[in-house]
């Protein structure tokens, strides 16, 4: 549960910043030498100075914050945030409005994914490697409001000399903690920070309020996720006279006819058509859904039903995909790069590695990290219709691909080598 108590700020209203960071620089310099402090910092401070020096981090030899740059769009979709960063950007825009402090947005490790503000503050962030696709948890950089919002699970400000790496002292910054409303997990935090200068009390109960907002909206996004769900799956339910149940692609139940009640059932890690094992289900049938799964307990001999797609690349500006199950037959658009990777792979039913479609695409076997972030997207809005380790569809399966009369306008627009070889070869 999020610690609903009023966040402490660093300098209480009325007092002097200056007085007190005179204090805490005082209190730091003494506790890092192991003398006695003239006062002692504030309990979420002196808690998390305990844990860095538990674990043999020296203040002033602490490394430079590791840096993901590489997958850095990867950490982004996954995170989580995507659908309240304009949110969080438009609730907190009126700190950053005067440049003097930047907005940033660190995922569940506390690794920056986003940033904004004036070139002045962000340059001096750069200096500090407050970066995007940086580390920045307690254990990269000691004390700081990211990191220690996410150790604390609650929202934190930092001022000055509280900071555990010396070099961070010029530097106040107000971080609360966003949570999945539905798992109450950390999933990321929302930070403002700037110059000591500009430290405020009230800062750290806004961020606090605007992760409260950012979570509300999550709550908002899921409940219209699943009522779209549940408007598809109702009909079916009612035609099919069995148990069964609709879930989303995380598992959490939209709709369910003659099936225990369940918020949320785990599906398997890679959830395709066909037939697998579902806790505490049993033996289940999968198909898919717009949006989601239909989930069918079946006896463990029963014949599985067997799900046809159909890859059309007859039109080479609008090919489309369907997918046939018992139940029902959805069509989606996709783009001209997903229908090379489809392609591909109806052309090896047993798959192909990240290398082999780094070769298929680009003609380049390294371009891996390329292939696995366009693969990510593709899974990601047609959840389950491709399996990894390799690159697949399901075995169960049955793939047909209608071809343009004339092979040689095939998919007209890739210069990708595997394409170009299947115009050459049917031609």
């Amino acid at each position: 549960m999020h610690d609903t108590s009023t966040p402490e700020p660093a300098v209480a209203v009325g007092e002097d910043p200056r007085d007190f960071a005179r204090l805490m620089s005082a209190v730091y310099d003494a506790t890092m030498s192991g003398e006695r402090a003239p006062a002692r910092p504030r309990s979420v401070i002196e808690d998390s100075w305990h844990r860095m020096m538990a674990n043999g981090l020296a203040p002033d030899r602490l490394s430079s914050p590791v840096v993901e740059l590489a997958g850095l769009e990867m950490l982004r979709k996954s995170s989580g945030l995507l659908g309240v960063l304009d949110e969080v950007s438009r609730n907190l825009e009126t700190l950053i409005a005067d440049g003097d402090n930047i907005l940033v947005v660190a995922d569940a490790l506390g690794r920056v994914l986003w940033r904004s503000g004036s070139a002045s503050v962000l340059n001096h962030a750069d200096r500090l490697g407050f970066i995007e696709g940086a580390h920045w948890g307690e254990n990269a950089v000691g004390t700081n409001a990211i990191g220690t919002a996410l150790a604390s699970n609650r929202a934190v400000q930092v001022f000055s000399a509280e900071h555990y790496q010396r070099s961070h002292h010029p530097w106040t910054c107000a971080g609360a903690p966003i949570k999945d409303p539905r798992t109450g997990q950390v999933i990321g935090v929302v930070d403002v920070s700037g110059p000591a200068a500009t430290v405020h009390p009230t800062t750290v109960a806004l961020v606090d309020v605007v992760a409260r907002l950012a979570e509300s909206r999550l709550r908002e996004q899921h409940d219209r996720t699943l009522n779209r769900l549940r408007a598809v799956a109702a009909p079916i339910l009612a035609r099919i006279g069995a148990p069964a149940l609709a879930v989303d692609h995380d598992g959490w139940v939209a709709a369910v006819d003659s099936v225990p009640l369940h918020n949320r059932i785990l599906l398997p890690a890679e959830t395709g058509p066909g037939r697998a094992w579902v806790p505490p289900l049993g033996m289940c049938e999968i198909e898919l859904l717009p949006g989601g799964w239909l989930v069918r307990p079946t006896d463990e001999d029963a014949t599985p039903g067997i799900s046809r797609v159909t890859l059309d690349v007859r039109d080479s500006g609008a090919p489309t995909l369907e997918m046939v199950g018992q139940f029902g037959c959805w069509r989606h658009d996709i783009s001209p790069r997903h229908a090379e990777i489809l392609l591909v792979l109806a052309t090896h039913r047993d798959g192909r590695s990240a290398p082999d479609l780094a070769e298929d695409l680009y003609g380049d076997r390294s371009r891996v990290v390329t292939v696995r972030a366009e693969m990510s997207r593709l899974r990601g809005r047609l959840a389950g219709l491709v399996h990894g380790r390799p690159y697949r569809f399901p075995s169960a399966a049955v793939v047909d691909v209608c071809y343009p009369a004339d092979r040689a306008t095939l998919l007209a627009a890739s210069t990708a080598p595997a394409i170009r070889a299947m115009r050459v070869a049917r031609t």
